[in-house]
């Protein structure tokens, strides 16, 4: 199995009303083998229904997790979403492999309750050792002014959390809308969030929800990152080939 685990999460108060759709994109992502994990970070005092129910199918489209939760709740989800969809992910994997092993029709539900302790155990070992390479969504529309700080608390918290496994943990933190793009770059793939205290007190919020741009945007963070593994890889074997 791969050892690398790839999610965006996506962190919005608001429905997408910009841009392309952002349930089509996420779909795009799982094809792509990259997990969608959504937090609508809802306001105690009003309902945003429509923000919601997109929300959830965001996160179903693109095979994650997906939480409602009030800002002053959100450090404790986020640990919980991201660790969920890779115990999620990894079951897939498994799954699959299994399928290979003992024939198309076997499910891990068919095994017996010791071969499935056994293959728990392999999925939360893998949950600790994988390389986890995470990019965060942060949605500065106007009406997340207030919740920011919250959404920083989160994500050093997280970040903690992450780092506790033995496996590695890289980071990239982008904010939508971007300027002049879809999204802008906050801090590049890193595995420790502290250096985000500086990058919080400059975000100014404002602006459309553009969730599928920003989302596609992501895709593209990803693609790049593989791009330059794979001519670091290249250099490498040129070096000690």
């Amino acid at each position: 199995m791969k050892g690398t685990l790839k999610q965006i999460l996506l962190m919005t108060d608001g429905h997408s009303n910009y841009g392309e759709d952002p349930v089509a994109i996420a779909k795009l992502a799982q094809e792509y083998g990259i997990t969608v994990n959504v937090i609508g970070i809802s306001d105690e005092n009003r309902e945003n229904e429509k923000g919601l129910q997109e929300v959830e199918a965001v996160a179903m489209a693109g095979g994650g997790v997906s939480q409602i939760v009030f800002a002053r709740q959100l450090a404790k989800t986020v640990q919980m979403v991201t660790r969920k969809a890779m115990t999620q992910t990894l079951h897939g994997v498994i799954n699959q492999e299994l399928k290979q092993i003992l024939g198309k029709n076997e499910e891990m539900e068919d095994l017996s309750p010791e071969k499935r302790g056994e293959v728990m155990e392999v999925v939360d070992e893998l949950g600790e050792t994988v390389l986890l390479e995470v990019v965060v969504l942060i949605d500065t529309s106007a009406s997340m002014e207030s919740k920011l700080s919250m959404v920083q608390e989160a994500l050093i918290d997280l970040s903690i959390s992450l780092n506790a496994r033995s496996g590695d943990t890289m980071f990239s933190l982008y904010s939508f809308p971007g300027r002049k793009k879809p999204i802008d770059r906050l801090v590049d793939w890193t595995p420790k969030l502290n250096a985000l205290t500086n990058t919080f007190s400059k975000l100014s919020t404002g602006g459309m929800t553009p969730t599928g741009p920003a989302l596609k945007a992501a895709l593209e963070v990803f693609e790049q990152r593989r791009g330059k593994r794979r001519l670091e890889e290249d250099e490498d074997e040129q070096l000690h080939g």
